[in-house]
C-alpha cells in the first residue's frame, strides 16, 4: 500500500541526522498538526485534536531538510504514510510515519529564501552530494553576473489585498 498524504504542522523536535554505513543520509523529526476552528459564538480560534507524525527524509532531501529546518517552524510535508507498531521492554504503541517526497516551509506563517545546492560528483552515491554528471535537471554553472531581473531588484512593493 502506498498512501500519499500532505500534512502541515509545526516541527516539534529538533531535526536529527544519521548517515548509514553505506553513506546515505537520513533526517528525522516530529511534527504536530493541530486542527483549528473558529468558534462562531466568540469569534476566537480554538485548537482541536493534535496529530503527531514522525517525518523521515532520505538522501538529498534529508540533507537539505537538516540544513533548512529548526524546531518550532511551520512546514508542509508530502509523502507516503506508514503506520508502524513498536514495543520496548515495558511499553508498546503505534506510530504514524511519513516517508517524505517533498518538504518546505509553510509560507502562510513566514518567509523563506531558496538557495540552490550545487553538489559535487563524489557526493552522488551518498545522497548528500551531486545530482550527478549528465543529469538533465542539474543546475548549470552560471557566471555570477548572470542574474535575473527579479534578483537584481530586492525591494518589495506593498499592495492591498482585495479580500
Amino acid at each position: 500500500m502506498s498512501d500519499t498524504i500532505t500534512v502541515t504542522g509545526n516541527i516539534a523536535t529538533a531535526p536529527s541526522q544519521i548517515t548509514t554505513p553505506s553513506g546515505a543520509v537520513i533526517t528525522k523529526f516530529r511534527i504536530a498538526s493541530t486542527q483549528r476552528r473558529r468558534d462562531a459564538a466568540t469569534g476566537e480560534w480554538i485548537d482541536g485534536h493534535v496529530n503527531w507524525f514522525t517525518v523521515c527524509a532520505y538522501r538529498h532531501l534529508g540533507a537539505n531538510a537538516f540544513a533548512s529546518f529548526r524546531k518550532g517552524e511551520r512546514v508542509i510535508v508530502t509523502g507516503r504514510l506508514r503506520i508502524r507498531k513498536w514495543e520496548n521492554e515495558d511499553r508498546h504503541g503505534t506510530e504514524a510515519e511519513i516517508d517524505a517526497d517533498a518538504l518546505g516551509h509553510d509560507l502562510m506563517f513566514g518567509t523563506s529564501a531558496f538557495a540552490r545546492v550545487v553538489r559535487g560528483a563524489a557526493d552522488t552515491a551518498t545522497g548528500a552530494g551531486s545530482t550527478g554528471d549528465g543529469d538533465a535537471w542539474a543546475p548549470s554553472d552560471l557566471p555570477a553576473e548572470a542574474t535575473s531581473e527579479a534578483d537584481a531588484s530586492s525591494e518589495a512593493e506593498s499592495v492591498a489585498v482585495p479580500f
